[in-house]
């Protein structure tokens, strides 16, 4: 006999089973007569009742002559006496009633039940997500990758701006992606990893959402701190995950952000060791890289603004193949990272990215656009229709200065030493040949700690500075120090960043410039803003690296180009001393000189020494 046949007969006998069942509840019904309380109290004072069983609510029993319908058993509802007296009383036929609570007993016991499961798989829920207590220990091993398909990250290479030769170095990655077939047709092959380097928000995650969104693929997003957990392994097994995921829907991008957090050289610091658990996550990226075949589509991205502590083994060729500059834009960048966001806000006439973009030098991406948002603030403040250049003007000063602070009053001694303090900056800085232009002075307070400021402003972008560029502005920061000395006979504390910037410079000079004659042409110390130049380099610069006799020729000429700088900034103000003092006594009336003020302070000035304007 087949399974089939044997499953038809147990049907069979199932229901022939469930027949009978039903026959039998039927006849066991029809043989119990349910009758109403009062015709039980009747038959018991008549003599007909045999036997009765008492339970709380009915009674049940045998009578010793049949009913009309046949039936000996009976069953009642109980009433209460004194109620059955009084019913009795007036022949009224009544029975008992028994409330049903079938209801609220299932409820009883179905609701905690189900209560029960709720929590539990809510539980259960948060855990397989990763967000239940430890991080999630049902998906503990899970990648936490965000996944934005296709145009989901509704960004496109249109939204970029100012980084020109990074979005053709990604465009032939867009071109992989829609086409892989074409790039193996010479035998070559895309990189297997671009990383994209450089200072904070200069784009480089824009960039790589930009890619993604060209090209329509896949995107998965994950910051290289999210592979960390408390839990030793745990990183190594996101890593695993991930790389399992992606190939799925290949053609797809793997975007990690942040990678230093992740791919910090190894056998760095005092708590390194081959048991540690970012090494082991790095080793098993490591391994990822070089397990998966670029041709199936898939493209790894990287962002990190500090390359200099990444593993080497992360940078060799067949990893992270191609590095991608992404640093502050030129002018150029600028206008055209600017026109992006002031589509955005309403502006008036008088507002041109040009003029914007020459006050900017040195911004970046995200700092253009929160100067942006920063003028639209300040021209929705004070009520205006439009945002105007003034806005703008102000937008830079704020922060660049920080925000003025009106409110802090200072007494009249301290007013007139910042004033002088201002004033040489900027006498000194219309002095000197090469200097920025000086565009506004001022006593307002603003930020922290600045009880003043004076404002210059590069008339291009500068890559290159020579010896006396650097003295000339060693110069303008001494010449607020200076002044002090020359009219007060004291000096104040007023010029403490001064002195560490100045100092900064003049060491620079001496150890990494080669700008000593005693010295001579030797780099004594690395640059620690350098880009790509080895993930070495920046450990290397916290062990000094020549002799006690060197440290202190090298403190000795720093010293040296510090005091013969300082002498010339007081002879400059020495000898433009009616200046200084017309100058400071007008700042200390209208608190603040803007342009016009100083283009007439230059005209008093002699023509002799005067840099050009």
């Amino acid at each position: 006999m087949n399974k089939n046949a044997r499953f038809n007969v147990g049907y069979a006998i199932a229901a022939i089973f469930a027949v009978f069942l039903i026959q039998y509840l039927i006849s066991a019904a029809h043989q119990i007569a349910v009758i109403p309380y009062s015709e039980y109290q009747q038959l018991l004072r008549q003599g007909k009742v045999e036997t009765v069983g008492i339970s709380d609510r009915t009674l049940q029993g045998t009578l010793k002559e049949a009913l009309p319908g046949g039936q000996k058993q009976f069953v009642t509802t109980r009433v209460d006496q004194d109620v059955a007296q009084e019913l009795e009383k007036y022949n009224v036929r009544f029975t008992g009633q028994i409330e049903s609570t079938f209801l609220r007993d299932l409820l009883s016991w179905v609701m905690p039940v189900l209560l029960f499961l709720g929590v539990w798989w809510y539980i259960g829920r948060r855990m397989a997500e990763g967000g239940g207590i430890g991080g999630g220990l049902m998906a503990i091993g899970k990648s936490k990758a965000k996944i934005y398909v296709e145009s989901d990250t509704g960004v496109t290479f249109a939204d970029v701006a100012g980084v020109d030769e990074a979005k053709d170095e990604l465009r032939e990655v867009v071109d992989f992606l829609k086409n892989p077939t074409d790039y193996g047709r010479l035998g070559g092959r895309m990189p297997k990893g671009v990383l994209l380097v450089g200072p904070p928000g200069t784009g480089k995650t824009l960039l790589a959402k930009a890619v993604a969104g060209e090209a329509k693929v896949p995107f998965f997003s994950i910051s290289g701190s999210e592979f960390v957990e408390m839990f030793v392994g745990v990183g190594a097994a996101r890593v695993r995950d991930l790389f399992k995921q992606a190939p799925e829907k290949a053609p797809a991008i793997i975007f990690i952000d942040e990678l230093d957090a992740l791919g910090r050289a190894r056998g760095i610091g005092p708590f390194a060791g081959g048991h540690d658990e970012k090494e082991q996550t790095l080793n098993q990226l490591l391994v990822e890289l070089d397990g998966f075949d670029s041709r199936s589509g898939l493209v790894i991205l990287a962002a990190t603004n500090r390359p200099e502590i990444l593993d080497p083994a992360l940078l060799r060729a067949g990893r992270f193949d191609r590095q991608v500059l992404v640093d502050r834009p030129d002018k150029k960048g600028r206008i055209e990272i600017l026109k992006v966001h002031m589509k955005k806000v309403r502006l008036a006439e008088n507002v041109d990215a040009d003029a914007v973009a020459a006050l900017t030098p040195g911004f970046t991406g995200a700092d253009l656009a929160n100067l942006v948002n920063e003028a639209a603030l300040l021209a929705t403040r004070r009520g205006a229709e439009a945002v105007t250049m003034r806005d703008f003007n102000n937008a830079v000063e704020r922060m660049v200065a920080g925000l003025e602070k009106r409110n802090r009053l200072l007494n009249p001694r301290e007013r007139e030493i910042v004033a002088y303090h201002e004033m040489g900056h900027a006498l000194v800085a219309l002095s000197l040949p090469g200097t920025d232009p000086v565009h506004k002075v001022s006593i307002i307070p603003r930020g922290v700690g600045a009880l003043g400021y004076t404002i210059q402003r590069p008339i291009e972008d500068r890559f290159l500075m020579t010896k006396e560029e650097l003295e000339n502005k060693m110069a303008v920061l001494l010449g607020g120090r200076a002044a002090e000395l020359i009219v007060f006979g004291h000096l104040s504390t007023g010029a403490a960043d001064d002195l560490r910037r100045v100092t900064d410079i003049a060491r620079s000079m001496v150890t990494r410039y080669g700008m000593s004659e005693r010295l001579g042409s030797i780099a004594y110390e690395r640059d620690p803003g350098n880009f790509l130049a080895g993930a070495d380099r920046a450990y290397a610069t916290r062990e000094r690296d020549y002799a006690e006799e060197t440290a202190a020729a090298v403190d000795h000429e720093v010293k040296a180009i510090v005091d013969q700088v300082f002498q010339r900034t007081q002879g400059i103000l020495t000898t433009r001393r009616p200046i200084l003092d017309r100058a400071a006594k007008k700042l200390l009336e209208k608190e603040t000189l803007e342009q016009s003020d100083i283009d007439a302070l230059i005209r008093e000035m002699p023509k002799e020494g005067l840099r050009a304007i």
